[in-house]
């Protein structure tokens, strides 16, 4: 039996539109994820346990509909963040970045800044490690009560930031929790995301493997092979 099914697995449908007084973990599922979600049954609970968790990529959405039939709208972290940026500045809201580099989030902080005025906004960069200990958990724990944000966004790529947020999460005074991993670095520009042509057509990952191919042959070429194994595996699974 897998460790993490995707055909048992409750994915939100539909559009966003996030109750902004509840507090809620919010994360996405690509098959990379799913992948990860294979080999670590903490990531795995992480993701199950999310009050809110996106179907974030084509091939999820597909292996959805494959599975039992269910058609959800692919939503990806970038528009996770275009939701909660558009409704923080209609609403003088605030936002905290927890994760990255000080350059990269001095990009962010700068760029947010001339789009959305009405949002205050805080940054925050860990360490560059595996493994945070107690005192730096605190100190990220102690940074975000003390501005009481209304949207914490993670950037430390999955599962370390998911596996984070789930740890600290009853610990932080904040409303929404959003794991958005390569966002910060999308929105800041040090990376380039597909165009919107190649995102309609569930060709992002192409793109990306076309740009960093190098370091994302393994997760796209291999990790995909992989998924649909896997996926087929459930199929049978539910059949017999």
């Amino acid at each position: 039996m897998l460790s993490f099914s995707l055909h048992n697995l409750k994915l939100f449908k539909g559009n966003l539109n996030l109750d902004l007084n509840e507090k809620l973990l919010i994360t996405t599922l690509n098959a990379h994820s799913y992948n990860l979600a294979q080999q670590n049954s903490a990531f795995g609970e992480a993701l199950k346990n999310s009050d809110v968790l996106l179907p974030d990529g084509i091939s999820i959405v597909l292996a959805k509909c494959f599975l039992d039939g269910t058609k959800l709208k692919k939503i990806a972290g970038a528009d996770l963040f275009a939701y909660e940026m558009k409704r923080l500045n209609k609403e003088q809201g605030s936002c905290l970045f927890l994760g990255s580099s000080e350059q990269t989030l001095k990009l962010i902080k700068n760029k947010a800044s001339n789009d959305f005025p009405n949002v205050n906004i805080k940054t925050y960069s860990p360490p560059f490690k595996t493994i945070f200990s107690a005192e730096e958990n605190a100190l990220m724990v102690s940074t975000v009560n003390e501005f009481k944000p209304d949207v914490l966004f993670i950037g430390m790529t999955a599962p370390k930031q998911e596996l984070w947020a789930y740890e600290h999460l009853e610990q932080l005074n904040t409303k929404h929790i959003c794991c958005i991993g390569a966002v910060f670095d999308f929105y800041a520009g040090t990376i380039k995301r597909a165009p919107n042509w190649m995102i309609s057509l569930g060709l992002e990952w192409l793109y990306r493997l076309i740009s960093e191919p190098k370091r994302l042959w393994k997760r796209y070429l291999i990790g995909n092979t992989k998924f649909i194994y896997l996926i087929l595996k459930e199929k049978y699974r539910s059949l017999v």
